[in-house]
């Protein structure tokens, strides 16, 4: 996959040059009436930038720069770095699922408005860089028109772009990829097309107790919600999922990654399909030489997509663990994906102490109406249970435990939490990463999942490695990790949960960096090393 080398000399002088200006008239004179023009003021650059967000939204995104500290400098908590002990695991990125609904808000702004925002979310000069996103492939819950896939009528030669796809997922993707090129997609379905689907054994999409036996009626299935995929369409729905990449890839969009179900555990969505890890693993090893066939083994398969507590499915605990002990299975899945929306991150404990070499990516988590403090949306209060714990667990927590990369749900809904799929399942208290206001499209409220995303986004860059650190007493509701980039810049990024401003020095043999982390704050700090 292709890394971005972005130099300091690009990023800092961006980031840190101070704008000074004249009211001067410029007659093209000077007082002496010479030609001589006038000296440029000078650019002035600071060694480290930062970048805060508290809970209380006093500081949003706010930016600051400073300059190193002098060696020896003391603070009641020291953090050293070693830049030669660095994790196996690289960092792929940070970001929102773009679905059609989020496409449409987009499409709806002025085209000065949207890309002003595009460049502040996605920009590595003029933004946060988040280069990392989520697709869905076909119809998700919050899409405009009826549920779809890029084939409804049977057979594969009626594949095609569906018309929603075309009209706002493209054009808005192409507007990214224009502002960061190195934006990497994952893709999930919501459902396989209605004619591949069968019924669950037993007749019933919710009966826990079926959902281990293995499908021997392939009678169609005529729902969007629930069913199981028939093992006769084994081979179709994998050609499905290379057609689709290789159509993405076309259009110029990097498909990083898929995912074979979106919540395979879940039959109740507005879309669904069941699809226990015994599906899962006989499925991937059919996909996998499908994809390695048509030229795309560099695209990854992700196994399970869903809930940390495996949605309380009887027999699907460490769904992902299952496949890898099939040899088969095992060569062709890269990694898993996962959702908080049931159990602890901790779950990923077994999961990466078992297979290390097997990847680890945090795909959805929502926040909405059932959080609370939301009662003026334009004065949106930073509740610390939305901005500092879910980027304690889903950034922090899961990049400890060998995370590649989060990505959150979605990109942009309007004041109406909208547009949604009006059917039955879908999530109508929903809020995005940012709200817009239906009234004018102009107006944005950043919430809390933008600002967990800007940060992470801001101080590690695609390719960056976690440095060992030494800490020393840190109080209780501090966490911070440091990050080597490929460009040789140190990225920090801390998690203040305390109500108290605490005083830090990272230090390694080189240099020194003082810094003030504000009670219940977010803080990334970025420097040359």
């Amino acid at each position: 996959m292709k890394i971005s080398k972005i130099f300091l000399s690009g990023v800092l002088a961006c980031l840190c040059a101070c704008n000074c200006t004249t009211d001067k008239p410029d007659n093209g004179q000077n007082e002496n009436n010479t030609d001589t023009p006038e000296p440029k003021p000078e650019v002035v650059t600071k060694d480290v930038v930062a970048y805060v967000t508290t809970a209380d939204s006093q500081m949003q995104f706010e930016r600051s720069t400073f300059n190193f500290g002098k060696p020896g400098s003391m603070s009641p908590y020291q953090v050293t770095y070693d830049k030669t002990s660095l994790a196996a695991e690289p960092v792929d990125g940070f970001g929102l699922a773009v679905t059609t609904a989020a496409a449409y808000n987009l499409l709806k702004m002025a085209p000065e408005d949207r890309t002003a925002f595009l460049e502040e979310t996605f920009s590595r000069e003029k933004g946060a860089g988040m280069s990392l996103i989520r697709v869905s492939i076909g119809a998700s819950d919050f899409c405009l028109d009826d549920n779809y896939t890029w084939c409804d009528k049977p057979g594969l030669e009626n594949f095609a772009v569906h018309t929603e796809d075309k009209t706002y997922l493209f054009p808005v993707l192409k507007e990214i990829y224009a502002i960061n090129p190195d934006v990497k997609i994952i893709g999930s379905p919501w459902s396989c097309p209605q004619w591949m689907k069968c019924q669950m054994p037993g007749g019933s999409s919710w009966d826990v107790s079926k959902f281990n036996v293995p499908v021997t009626d392939e009678t169609t299935y005529n729902s969007w919600t629930g069913g199981r995929l028939k093992p006769s369409c084994y081979d179709e729905y994998a050609e499905y999922f290379v057609k689709w990449i290789q159509t993405m890839e076309a259009e110029g969009f990097d498909i990083h990654a898929i995912t074979m179900q979106n919540e395979p555990l879940n039959p109740g969505n507005s879309m669904s399909l069941v699809m226990p890890w015994q599906d899962q693993k006989e499925f991937v090893k059919v996909l996998g030489p499908a994809m390695d066939k048509a030229g795309l083994a560099d695209v990854e398969i992700l196994l399970f997509d869903h809930n940390f507590n495996y949605d309380g499915k009887e027999g699907q605990d460490n769904y992902p663990l299952n496949i890898y002990a099939d040899p088969e299975a095992y060569k062709w899945a890269d990694g898993s994906a996962w959702h908080n929306y049931g159990g602890s991150v901790t779950e990923l404990n077994e999961i990466y102490a078992a297979n290390p070499e097997k990847k680890i990516y945090f795909t959805e988590a929502s926040i909405g109406e059932w959080i609370g403090g939301w009662e003026d949306r334009w004065n949106f209060n930073f509740l610390s249970n939305c901005l500092l714990n879910d980027y304690s667990t889903m950034f922090l927590g899961v990049l400890s435990r060998g995370g590649r990369g989060t990505v959150l749900w979605n990109l942009m809904l309007d004041d109406k939490r909208g547009p949604y799929s009006r059917h039955d399942g879908s999530c109508k208290t929903c809020y995005g990463g940012v709200t817009i206001n239906s009234a004018d499209y102009k107006t944005i409220v950043k919430n809390s999942h933008w600002f967990d995303c800007a940060h992470a986004s801001v101080a590690l860059k695609p390719g960056a490695r976690r440095m060992k650190i030494k800490t020393f007493d840190l109080p209780s509701g501090l966490e911070i990790q440091m990050y080597l980039n490929p460009d040789n810049t140190v990225g920090a990024i801390i998690c203040n949960n305390s109500a108290k401003d605490q005083d830090f020095v990272f230090g390694s043999t080189k240099h020194t960096v003082k810094y003030k982390v504000p009670a219940r704050s977010l803080a990334s700090l970025i420097w040359q090393e």
